[in-house]
């Protein structure tokens, strides 16, 4: 693992993910977002072995933590539990075709977003209303955007994916 370029690529995401820059493409009518750094985290869950998944799902779970002005906890807890299960579950399943790879985004956005939110409650801190619409509405729009994104993600860390070939 390239650690430095992983630290670089990720800052610039979470910055990405902190401004108002996502909002150009936000959906009308709930303002869903994709999640760019789940994206990064299914991206590492499947493109790493599995102890650099590990450590890659609880730093960009911190950075999530960080770049919606939150201290460490619930993001990073749930970011780095199910990156974890991902990994595990990578090691057994291949996830390779991009259905796949959508459908993983979905299902990890999805139950990362119910138990940061449980988290949080636990916490005693206030949600938004729709929280359950606000989350199914990222996890889908991250599992459309998440293909296209793997693509440049793997372009910058200089993975190989053999999509046009027989392995």
């Amino acid at each position: 693992m390239r650690w430095f370029r992983f630290a670089i690529f990720v800052s610039l995401v979470a910055v990405l993910q902190a401004s108002l820059l996502l909002d150009i493409i936000a959906l009308p009518p709930l303002s869903s977002k994709p999640n760019l750094l789940l994206i990064l985290l299914v991206f590492f869950a499947i493109h790493s072995n599995t102890s650099n998944a590990i450590i890659t799902s609880f730093a960009i779970g911190f950075a999530a933590d960080i770049s919606i002005g939150s201290t460490m906890g619930s993001q990073t807890i749930s970011f780095g539990l199910f990156g974890t299960a991902l990994a595990y579950l990578h090691r057994v399943i291949a996830i390779r075709k991009v259905h796949y790879q959508a459908f993983a985004i979905f299902i990890t956005a999805f139950m990362t977003g119910t138990l940061a939110h449980f988290l949080a409650i636990l916490r005693g801190q206030t949600t938004v209303p729709n929280i359950y619409s606000d989350i199914l509405g990222k996890a889908l729009y991250s599992a459309v955007v998440g293909p296209i994104f793997f693509l440049l993600a793997s372009w910058l860390m200089r993975i190989k994916n053999h999509r046009f070939g027989r392995h």
